[in-house]
């Protein structure tokens, strides 16, 4: 005995048509619609989180408080260089002693250590904030190690330096939220 066709597609062409033929097996179902339109990988492209377009807030303020901590620390900078040019000329000073005389020398060489440690730390704050429209997740990691080492050098000028360490704070936690992460790991084509 031969069983039916279970072609789903009906008899080959040039067959006759022979009378309807039972079912077996569970019926046909409607395709599932999803929800959402698929992504690719990452964790802003994962199905259900949308992609962000536009920056967030937080993200924003982030920007910006970087620029303000470099714009603060470019004021700082002419400061320490006064301060240096101001110890190198007491230094050439003749009523200067020879034990005073080292004291300068070593107050001369920390000061330019710290004239390097500020540049380099206000470059790293401006290309890191300039890098945020761009997005991609090292932009927001050099944020934070800039915001990091932020707070360890704001010890130095620690009356100043508390505004430092809050800035910095509250940049580290605006790139860190859930909305920062998906901007910086939002696909880019």
């Amino acid at each position: 005995m031969s069983y039916p066709n279970q072609n789903p597609y009906g008899p080959p062409q040039g067959q006759p048509q022979g009378p309807p033929q039972p079912q077996y097996g569970y019926p046909q179902q409607q395709p599932v619609q999803q929800p959402y339109a698929p992504f690719p990988g990452g964790p802003a492209g994962m199905p259900g989180i949308p992609v962000p377009t536009v920056m967030p807030g937080g993200v924003k303020a982030a920007r910006v408080m970087l620029y303000v901590m470099a714009g603060l620390t470019v004021i700082g900078l002419g400061l320490v260089v006064f301060l240096l040019s101001t110890i190198n000329k007491a230094s050439k000073s003749e009523y200067v002693s020879s034990s005073s005389f080292e004291s300068l020398q070593v107050g001369k060489g920390l000061l330019i250590a710290m004239i390097i440690g500020m540049v380099l730390w206000g470059a790293g704050a401006i290309v890191a904030a300039s890098q945020f429209s761009k997005g991609g997740n090292g932009a927001r990691v050099t944020a934070i190690v800039v915001c990091v080492v932020g707070i360890l050098f704001s010890f130095v000028f620690m009356p100043f330096g508390l505004v430092y360490d809050v800035m910095c704070v509250i940049s580290i936690v605006m790139v860190s939220k859930a909305d920062g992460t998906a901007w910086f790991t939002r696909p880019r084509y």
